[in-house]
């Protein structure tokens, strides 16, 4: 209990909580208890070390009769569980998954499990007070698979493992902790003597980890980084080919001879029923013909030397070769689950045991004739689904090489350097790139990869960004230039300041997105999981059906057998030929069915296509995305950064007097100076403009600057001679590369009067000038007594009908300029538009900007309908009122504005510069700020999902047709199947669907030329007149009337025509004049240029 300012604080472990009903009802029933003036319950779960004990939940009250504050507010209600990530090995089908998260979900203390196959990874989420990542690991190898705790594979940044020598005793690892744990910015620490090893998590913002070893290291010891494993060895199934590749080895080398000895077999048959038909013997003179073959020989009674050679080569197949799937096998039937290695262990085994069963009884009645054995099976078998496994693997391998090339681009080493405040050189240091700290300055050579996320601080150079964004050209990078961790220096030395590091750079976001992406299933997966589940035990009394259905035929109609038996032979018993026979159709039943398929059908499409994607500069965060995106009817656009670029541009400076009296540069000199000191965006594109006009980045000087909200700004601007000569002395140099077209006045070196000089005009005034500016709108002209001309606001309303901002400039009291601003569309938004629609999908526009704008912008790109003024919390709503009319909805979105609406929409797709908040709730990322990409990642969808289903068709048609097969339905019209055949036939339908999914590597993103080409010469600007905008939540569309049907054929034949007569005068063109490759896109401006009125 403790005392603070005369009120006692008691804090209570409650058990039992589940739910915050539960706190609620603590809360009532002790708030009313006189004395007890507050209480605070808080459920909440506290990961702890396992060997640690866990108060999950407490209880805090005050008593007290003055007012306080709760004593404890930085608790939060941990309502979500602890997530940790395991590796698992030695999973090889659906199955295997199913019988993992079937288990573990049994477990007490776990609430959800996911696993993927292909990445060989599981997602758990549990209680940490109940059950621990080892305890975990634990449960999946009683289950018969290998399990490691992928360490902090889920925790990011601000954790750290270091391995400590020098510790002797408990006082050591009490020293180490208690210096630690006084340290700022580090929240816990645990060392292990027995280990030597340090657990440390600490805050990045304050401290680093060279700091944590730099600490440890002054009080005696020495530390180091535990080595992560950063070669995603994991993922190129090298150990697993390995072992496929050994086994397969190992069944060749004894199944040859057994082959060897069938295929005589089968010709000495032949040869024996040629001999019967021609010379007709009798069935004694065959029976000792067949025993006086050499292999037929009995060495004892009842033994020949065929049988025991194929005992004495099945032995070693059966147990050496076999051993993985006996143990699989065995595992799996202890926890009541079946999986492949069930079915393949039952047709080795029966055949196995059948056959010695069949040898010891004919040796114990002493038999003459040979008996009929099925040794030959297990050694093909084996070999074949060896054989499967080893090229599956090799398969699989290939399948997630994007990510693991993604992996291997981290760099492992940094040259940090240590800089004076003159910016010189005091010392250059190598270490590990884990412990590079935000702020630190990095070195990077030439042909260097870029360590950590920073920006250029010294040095110019030329960047490979390719295999990070998918930009194929090189990046220019100067100081101040964003540098992306992974990504290529070329050609200069580059001094940069780390930004993100450690699991916070992009490159390690990209990786961590592209693993949970493929750890992730699609909902067609959950089918196939679902389905393998009862597939074995299926197949299994399909099986005994097949052997029982064969007997009851072959002691009823027993020619039946004798026609369709393959090598029948009169010298054997009719009983032992039905039960051979049956026998033989039940194991190949048993060898061709084939779960593999089905479970590898989804699960290695989506691995090549999320790593197809990444490669492309387009992350899918999991497999129901990438599903989603293809069933997508309609894409909602956001306007500001997403369809337009998001920052204001300057489209076009008139000029309104005479050039004779103020000149256009002078006017930009003017202009420029003016906004050099105003912080609205606008103000920022009109300093931008007139710099690049004047080509120029100093400016005159600006004084009494005053902004007035809502109307613009008034100040007095002088020095700006000195931009004018300068700008003077270029057009004279111009004029003297073209002298050959001049008039030069040789004595004092100005140039004459020429057409070709529009603004050259030296100012008279040798003291500097002072100019009154005032820039703004009509209203801010209209209130310091300027009038403005019907012509003037005539232009100004033409340009606020386009969606732009007209701004009026005033010069000594005279009306000087206007000035036109707008956030100007993306080149290729209205590509990107055309395409999608082609596409088949509906285009819609929703941006909370006024409906002017928006239907400017919409006419620009091509877009029929518009949401505008909608508000961000509406942009929800609206795409909710999408999807109740139906439709399926992708929403591309930048801002934190948009978040909500992106994580409504079926899909949500994030432009990669836009914000984290966004990043995080989109389903889809885009890393580079191309429209084009929205594009790719439907049409990367749709082929996904065709292969999977292809896949799919493979899997079923496949096992749908190869089980009634081998069951013998088809024997009537010649079809007969040996076990050896299934088993093949099952290697060769699993590695049939990994191959399938392999072609989607082929794949290739619509490029900016080929949707061109494709667009042709219909890309076309929507008159306002065809937009219909809604504003707001009012679903009423503006401007857009209902047409008769016979209005509906007038406008129909009147575009007809329009486009015929257009197509015409486009091929004219062509003829005429070759149109470049932007012609299509680029509207006729020319009436935006810069006139004067």
């Amino acid at each position: 209990m403790d005392t603070v300012m005369g009120v006692n604080s008691v804090t209570i472990a409650v058990e039992g909580m589940t739910c915050n009903s539960c706190v609620q009802t603590i809360e009532q029933k002790i708030g009313k208890e006189n004395g007890v003036h507050l209480i605070q319950s808080l459920l909440q779960t506290l990961l702890l070390d396992s060997d640690k004990e866990t108060c999950g939940k407490t209880a805090i009250w005050t008593h007290s009769k003055e007012e306080t504050k709760p004593l404890i507010q930085d608790k939060e209600e941990a309502k979500t569980p602890a997530k940790c990530y395991i590796q698992v090995t030695g999973m090889t089908c659906a199955s295997c998954v199913a019988n993992i998260e079937r288990n573990l979900r049994r477990e007490e203390g776990i609430y959800s499990v996911l696993v993927a196959l292909m990445a060989g990874k599981a997602e758990v989420r549990y209680n940490a007070a109940l059950v621990q990542p080892p305890m975990i690991a634990e449960f999946i190898k009683e289950l018969g698979f290998g399990a490691v705790v992928m360490e902090n594979a889920g925790e990011g940044d601000g954790v750290l493992e270091l391995i400590v020598r020098g510790m002797t005793c408990a006082s050591c690892v009490h020293k180490i902790e208690s210096t630690l744990m006084k340290t700022r910015g580090i929240f816990y620490c645990s060392v292990a003597l027995a280990t030597n090893k340090a657990h440390i998590k600490y805050d990045p913002e304050v401290i680093g980890p060279r700091d944590v070893i730099s600490t440890i290291q002054n009080l005696g010891f020495e530390a180091s980084l535990v080595k992560k494993d950063r070669s995603a060895s994991h993922l190129d199934h090298k150990r697993e080919i390995q072992q496929w590749k050994r086994a397969f080895l190992v069944s060749l080398f004894f199944c040859i001879p057994v082959m060897g000895l069938m295929i005589y077999m089968m010709i000495m048959d032949h040869h024996l029923s040629s001999i019967h038909q021609h010379h007709n013997l009798s069935q004694e003179e065959m029976a000792s013909y067949h025993s006086a073959m050499f292999l037929e020989r009995q060495i004892l009674p009842g033994l020949s030397v065929m049988n025991l050679l194929s005992f004495l080569l099945c032995i070693p197949v059966q147990f050496f070769g076999g051993w993985h799937f006996y143990i699989q096998a065995y595992k799996a039937l202890r926890h009541k689950t079946a999986n492949m290695d069930v079915l393949i262990v039952l047709a080795t085994t029966i055949a196995f045991a059948y056959s010695l069963v069949i040898l010891l009884v004919a040796m114990a009645e002493k038999a003459k004739v040979n008996p009929i054995t099925f040794f030959d099976t297990p050694p093909m078998l084996f070999v074949f689904i060896a054989l499967g496994r080893w090229l599956e693997h090799i398969a699989k391998g290939k399948t997630s090489e994007a990510l693991a090339k993604l992996i291997s681009l981290q760099a492992t080493e940094a040259t940090i350097v240590t800089l004076d405040s003159d910016n010189i050189l005091l010392s250059e240091e190598q270490v590990d790139v884990e412990l590079v700290q935000r702020g630190d300055i990095v070195r990077v050579v030439p042909g260097g990869k870029f360590p950590v996320d920073g920006r250029v601080i010294e040095g110019h150079s030329m960047v490979d960004e390719s295999l990070i964004t998918g930009e194929a050209m090189p990046v220019t990078k100067k100081p101040g230039s964003p540098v992306i961790a992974g990504s290529i220096n070329q050609n200069g030395s580059l001094l940069i300041r780390a930004t993100h590091v450690g699991a916070d750079t992009t490159l390690s976001q990209i990786v961590k997105l592209v693993e949970e992406a493929q750890t992730s299933k699609a909902p067609i997966q959950q089918f196939a999981d679902k389905l393998s589940g009862y597939f074995v035990p299926f197949i299994v009394i399909i099986s005994v059906v097949t052997l029982l259905v064969w007997i009851v035929i072959g002691f009823i109609h027993f020619e039946v057998v004798e026609t369709y038996f393959p090598g029948y032979n009169k010298s054997i018993s009719r009983t032992e030929v039905i039960i051979r026979f049956a026998f033989q159709a039940s194991i190949t039943v048993l060898c061709i069915a084939c779960p593999c398929s089905l479970g590898l059908a989804t699960p290695t499409a989506v691995m090549v296509g999320t790593g197809v994607g990444a490669q492309n500069g387009i992350l899918i965060k999991g497999g129901e995305p990438l599903e989603m995106a293809h069933k997508v009817k309609v894409v909602v656009f956001d306007k500001t950064g997403t369809i337009t670029h998001g920052t204001p541009v300057v489209n076009q400076l008139k000029v309104l007097v005479e050039s004779s009296k103020i000149s256009r540069n002078k006017i930009l000199a003017i202009v420029g100076t003016a906004e050099s000191n105003s912080e609205h965006p606008l103000g920022a594109a009109v300093t931008k403009y007139c710099r690049q006009e004047l080509d120029t980045e100093t400016l005159g000087t600006c004084t009494d600057f005053q902004v007035i909200p809502g109307c613009g700004i008034s100040c007095k601007v002088t020095n700006i001679e000195a931009l004018l000569h300068k700008n003077d002395w270029q057009v004279e140099e111009n004029n003297l590369k073209n002298a050959s077209l001049m008039d030069l006045d040789a004595n004092d070196g100005q140039p004459g009067h020429s057409s070709l000089i529009i603004d050259a005009q030296v100012p008279t005034a040798s003291n500097s000038q002072k100019y009154t500016v005032l820039i703004g709108n009509r209203e801010w002209m209209n209130r310091n007594g300027l009038v403005i001309k019907n012509d003037v606001d005539s232009v100004m309303i033409e340009h606020e009908r386009k969606g732009r901002t007209a701004v009026l400039v005033a010069i000594d009291g005279v009306l000087c300029g206007l000035i036109a601003i707008a956030d100007t569309v993306k080149p290729e938004a209205e590509l990107a538009v055309h395409t999608l629609k082609s596409m088949g999908l509906e285009v819609v526009l929703m941006t909370g900007d006024n409906s002017k704008t928006a239907r400017s912008i919409a006419s620009q790109v091509g877009i029929k309908k518009v949401f505008a003024e909608v508000l961000p919390s509406h942009k929800v709503a609206k795409v909710k009122q999408l999807q109740e009319e139906g439709k399926r909805v992708a929403m591309v979105g930048d801002g934190i504005n948009d978040s909500p609406a992106l994580a409504m929409a079926n899909v949500g797709i994030a432009i990669g510069t836009g914000t984290d908040v966004a990043i995080e709730a989109a389903d889809v990322v885009l890393i580079r700020n191309d429209l084009l990409d929205v594009v790719a990642s439907i049409d990367l969808s749709r082929k996904t999902v065709k292969r999977i289903r292809i896949n799919f068709v493979f899997a079923l048609i496949y096992n749908l047709l190869g089980i009634p097969i081998a069951a013998g339905v088809f024997m009537p019209i010649g079809l007969v199947l040996q076990p050896w055949m299934g088993s093949a036939a099952m290697a060769a339908s699993s590695v049939s669907v990994v191959l399938s999914s392999l072609l989607l590597k082929l794949y290739k993103k619509p490029t900016y030329e080929k949707c061109e080409l494709r667009a042709h010469y219909q890309v076309g600007r929507k008159s306002p007149s065809e937009i219909s905008v809604h504003i707001g939540l009012d679903d009423t569309s503006r401007d857009s009337p209902k047409l008769g049907l016979l209005d509906q054929i007038v406008n129909y034949s009147r575009a007809s025509i329009n486009s015929l007569l257009s197509d015409k005068r486009s091929l004219n063109s062509i003829v005429l004049s070759e149109p470049d490759k932007h012609s299509l896109l680029v509207g006729d401006f020319r009436d935006d240029d810069d006139t004067s009125l």
